[in-house]
């Protein structure tokens, strides 16, 4: 119509029509330009929110890594240790003798072991740390200031191990105190007061020189991936409870929700009648992934530990409470892969005679794999670092042991952390926390990492 008039008044007015020609394209052009500067916008802020978040991510995984990556090393000193047989005077290690009883022999065997606990083993090491530099010799009581007090034991383990040490000389790797450790690291302000410092001048004048003299080394910490934690000798503390701990729980959460979950989603999508029944559990597992995974360290303190007496701190009470939790996350992301495949496969297999049985399991569930194990897996690692239902349930108790089978005491790897940060030696723990976070991170970056390759190896297009 408009156009119409446009025609008829160019031809009874050209001027006005002329006009109106022109105020409309100007105003088609101010309305484009108007759309194009909102786009324009768009993206400007998508973009920045994009780099804004990138630069947040950098910043954390640069502080993470500034912080943990000089723990990977640790002050030692490499001691010519001299296993002295005047000092280590427990004798040769008892040899059970011909019709002679086994608890005799084992009396005799305890009785020696006890005669070697006695012997005075820090002074091994301190007369070898002496024998690097005859002048410290006026420096004793400073000298065994120098290393962790665990040391002076794990000479008396290998003698135990081996007695043909006793008599010999070899070259033992020690390790420094922590409070040497974090002073020559620059951990410590050097320019506090002497009654602000945990070591005393002389300690400090000592371990500087060393320091200088090649004495005392930086060297790779093979104790954070293989010693358990310690308090009486934090030089010494390490992952490997932790880690044994998270590997006992994430064994229990892949051989339970996993086969569960994969199967209460099949059933839901292809084979559960649509009433009110599934509508309420549909409704209920949707809510369960929102539910706080405190919530799940509750239940799990009730029923495993309140009402099965399930043991406490355990693995395996934590596996079953983790895999509580990540139940509904593996069943809402299977239900999503099946939806994934198209209807003509389901379609083309019944048309050929398949029963609904075959078309799911030969047809439907090989297809929907893929997306199947990526929600595992991610399922999986959100488990592997979930950290406030392992409180409730009690692994946050101090377990200095390696946990042999699920049912022993054991903790995490998130607890870990957890524990290592409040820690009162804050000075050293802080480094060896971002160095937890490191190993957590890259484990959990590496089960996604698998789930990405997964996808891709299974991914079927259509």
């Amino acid at each position: 119509m408009s156009n119409t008039n446009t025609n008829t008044l160019a031809t009874s007015d050209p001027q006005r029509a002329a006009e109106l020609r022109e105020k409309r394209k100007n105003t088609i052009a101010k309305s484009l330009s108007k759309r194009h500067r909102k786009e324009k916008t768009f993206r400007v802020l998508g973009f920045s929110a994009v780099v804004a978040g990138l630069f947040f991510v950098a910043l954390l995984f640069g502080s993470i890594l500034a912080k943990g990556l000089p723990s990977f090393w640790q002050s030692s000193l490499t001691v010519p240790v001299y296993f002295d047989p005047s000092v280590i005077n427990a004798g040769p290690k008892p040899k059970q003798q011909v019709n002679e009883a086994p608890a005799k022999y084992q009396e005799r065997l305890i009785a020696w072991q006890t005669q070697m606990g006695m012997a005075d083993w820090d002074l091994l090491l301190v007369n070898g740390i002496i024998a690097e530099d005859p002048k410290l010799e006026s420096k004793r009581d400073e000298v065994a200031s120098l290393y962790t007090s665990s040391e002076a034991y794990r000479l008396r383990d290998m003698v135990l191990e081996n007695p043909a040490l006793i008599g010999q000389k070899k070259d033992v790797k020690v390790l420094a105190d922590a409070n040497i450790d974090v002073w020559l690291a620059g951990n410590i302000d050097r320019s506090l007061p002497d009654d602000q410092q945990q070591l005393s001048p002389e300690v400090r004048q000592l371990a500087d020189g060393l320091k200088a003299a090649g004495i005392i080394k930086n060297t790779f910490n093979t104790n954070i991936f293989f010693s358990p934690d310690s308090r009486s000798s934090p030089a010494t503390s390490g992952l490997a409870g932790a880690f044994m701990g998270s590997l006992f729980m994430m064994f229990i959460v892949i051989l339970i929700s996993i086969p569960i979950g994969v199967a209460s989603a099949v059933y839901l999508e292809e084979f559960a009648p649509k009433n009110l029944i599934t509508d309420i559990i549909e409704v209920n597992i949707n809510n369960l992934a929102a539910v706080p995974s405190i919530v799940f360290g509750l239940l799990g303190a009730a029923i495993f530990i309140g009402w099965m007496h399930m043991p406490l701190s355990a693995p395996l009470v934590g596996g079953l409470v983790l895999s509580l939790m990540t139940l509904p996350t593996i069943i809402i992301t299977t239900r999503a892969s099946l939806k994934a495949v198209p209807p003509s496969i389901r379609q083309a297999a019944l048309g050929l005679g398949a029963s609904n049985l075959q078309t799911v399991f030969h047809h439907v569930l090989p297809l929907a794999l893929p997306g199947i194990l990526t929600g595992a897996i991610i399922g999986v690692a959100q488990a592997l670092g979930e950290t406030a239902p392992l409180l409730l349930i009690g692994m946050s108790a101090f377990v200095a042991s390696v946990p042999a089978t699920p049912f022993d005491q054991s903790t995490a790897l998130p607890v870990q952390i957890f524990l290592w940060q409040g820690n009162e030696l804050r000075n050293f723990f802080e480094g060896r926390t971002a160095a937890a976070i490191i190993v957590l991170l890259a484990l959990m970056i590496g089960l996604n990492g698998l789930a990405i390759w997964l996808r891709k190896k299974f991914e079927v297009r259509w």
